[in-house]
């Protein structure tokens, strides 16, 4: 006689009219899937949204020796016609009335001004500046540079990525400063941090996060009128962060499945088995038949 290999079925199967249907079973087994469905559908959604991951070097990434910087402010109390940006650094550049990618928008029936621009500046300490500086003799005769501010971002737009929410990379997002008083100068000085975002497949974006810290003042010129500026002062960190996606392994995936399949199934037999072991003790107990 031949070997029978299904004797190596360790998965015997059971007589349909050997096996005892119940309302408990049923409910249990009901309870059961729906677990596993939504214990599934969280793991799947953990699976294909990465964690990202953070970590510290010494290094001045990208081989770019300047980076973008991106300015939206709102003045309502300065005309857009004697507004303009100054920019200056330890390289030597000074450059006053800055116009390339500049928008000034009219508002407040021309009295005020939405002023937004996108400029390049060293990766060495230095300053821009919204100012009146640009316009000459037709200075205002006092000139209030109360303001709030809706964007000054460095680097890569990384605002929608998955880091955006916990990164700084854009802490002076609607600062208001529009109760100052008028002829007060502003400056913000900046603490930039370079940072490197690496996604799944490989591809970096650059960006810059940042700190800063406040002070209005009214300035006190030598016999002299200084006049008055919103000033942004910055400083690099050689400290860079860069955060990267990180995916566990298909095969973690997997053997999380069949943990939650078999885990679920087993426990639930074990439930649906001391149901049922308590529901004939119980029919016993009543029809005396415990002893």
């Amino acid at each position: 006689m031949g070997f029978d290999v299904r004797r190596l079925d360790v998965y015997r199967k059971i007589p349909k009219d050997l096996t005892q249907p119940t309302l408990a079973g049923a409910a249990v087994s009901i309870c059961s899937i729906l677990f596993i469905v939504f214990l599934l559908l969280s793991e799947f959604t953990t699976f294909i949204k990465p964690d990202v991951v953070s970590e510290l070097y010494v290094d001045n990434p990208g081989t770019v020796e300047r980076m973008d910087v991106r300015l939206n402010i709102t003045l309502p109390r300065l005309s857009c016609s004697v507004l303009g940006l100054d920019i200056q650094d330890d390289m030597g550049r000074h450059e006053v009335g800055y116009v390339d990618n500049t928008k000034k928008k009219p508002i407040n029936n021309m009295k005020g001004c939405l002023f937004e621009t996108t400029f390049t500046v060293n990766k060495v300490p230095g300053n821009f500046h919204v100012s009146t500086h640009a316009a000459g003799m037709n200075q205002p005769s006092k000139p209030d540079f109360a303001h709030f501010i809706d964007q000054v971002s460095f680097g890569d737009d990384l605002s929608n990525s998955s880091v955006g929410e916990r990164a700084a990379f854009n802490p002076l997002l609607k600062k208001d400063r529009l109760e100052s008083k008028a002829e007060s100068s502003h400056d913000y000085y900046i603490k930039i941090v370079p940072t490197v975002y690496e996604d799944l497949w490989g591809n970096q974006n650059i960006s810059y996060q940042y700190t800063f810290a406040y002070k209005e003042y009214q300035n006190m010129g030598h016999g002299h009128r200084v006049l008055p500026a919103i000033w942004f002062r910055y400083d690099i960190s050689p400290i860079t962060v860069k955060y990267h996606e990180k995916r566990a392994p298909f095969y973690s995936f997997i053997t999380t499945i069949c943990a939650i399949v078999g885990g679920t199934f087993t426990v639930a037999g074990i439930i649906d088995a001391l149901i049922f072991t308590a529901a004939e003790v119980f029919k016993k107990a009543e029809l005396g038949k415990l002893h």
